[in-house]
């Protein structure tokens, strides 16, 4: 019984943390891998990846992206200043 509580503890803890530390918003307007705007292919899908959030003009430019996330994250920083 002292285990499950003590991994109920741990457990609310942790949960309570990530749900404190929302990822950072896409900074752009265009789809990171097409330069599309976001919304011209409907809803555009998200991501997050390393608290950075990511939207995309459609479902395909995801699979291109996972191919060098860390490339396109901080291609993503360095556009984002330049506004």
């Amino acid at each position: 019984m002292k285990t499950t509580l003590a991994f109920l503890a741990v457990f609310a803890t942790a949960f309570s943390f990530a749900a404190d530390s929302a990822p950072k918003p896409y900074p752009l307007k265009t789809c990171i891998i097409s330069g599309e705007k976001l919304g011209s292919m409907g809803a555009p899908p998200v991501l997050v990846v390393d608290g950075q959030e990511v939207k995309f003009c459609c479902k395909n430019c995801i699979k291109d992206f996972n191919k060098d996330p860390q490339k396109h994250l901080k291609e993503i920083a360095e556009k984002a200043k330049g506004k």
